[in-house]
């Protein structure tokens, strides 16, 4: 099994939705405060390459979302914007349902993943960021210059979040697919 059947594999959603509602929705408190991991699994549901996973978590993004401000976590960034990070988490799928398209096995094909994981996630930076400027009425009275300057601050821990967890669900996806060789080399041990 190569990775791309490992990421197209029926069981790929299980642990997709577990690291979204564990970083999405900070369940955990103090003790435990991961960053949004939910463009990376936008990312990795495309290689999954089922419309309805995508459909299905954009509903639980906007679940957990519900659940997270109904208990006291701040509505700041509900606004009439918060319909586009429809797009901005579309713009990962379609770029993971891309890179389902390389093998993954070459050095060539792992830059040209993760040069497009860049793109994209600076996309959706540009989506749900200029959104929110243009649509949430929160900054009526702030050039766009000076809100770009504000929030370029955020960009590399954006793009650096996905990053991360693309590494390590790549780095996974390796050992996964390497356990049975494991297992058959050391029988005898």
């Amino acid at each position: 099994m190569n990775i791309k059947q490992w990421m197209q594999a029926k069981y790929l959603p299980i642990p997709l939705i577990a690291l979204m509602v564990m970083t999405r929705f900070h369940h955990f408190g103090d003790v435990l405060h991961l960053p949004d991991a939910s463009l990376a699994v936008f990312f990795f549901a495309g290689f999954y390459r089922k419309k309805a996973l995508l459909v299905f978590l954009l509903a639980l993004a906007a679940l957990i979302d519900y659940v997270a401000i109904e208990n006291g976590t701040s509505s700041w960034c509900v606004t009439p914007a918060y319909v586009f990070l429809i797009p901005t988490y579309a713009v990962m799928w379609f770029a993971g349902r891309y890179c389902s398209t390389f093998q993954l096995t070459k050095i060539g094909e792992l830059a040209k993943s993760a040069g497009l994981l860049v793109l994209a996630t600076s996309a959706a930076f540009a989506i749900s960021n200029g959104s929110f400027y243009l649509f949430s009425g929160r900054y009526d009275d702030m050039s766009l210059a000076e809100y770009f300057f504000r929030v370029a601050q955020y960009y590399p821990s954006y793009v650096g979040a996905a990053l991360i967890y693309a590494v390590a669900g790549w780095a996974i996806a390796k050992l996964v697919k390497s356990l049975p060789e494991f297992r058959a080399n050391h029988k005898s041990v």
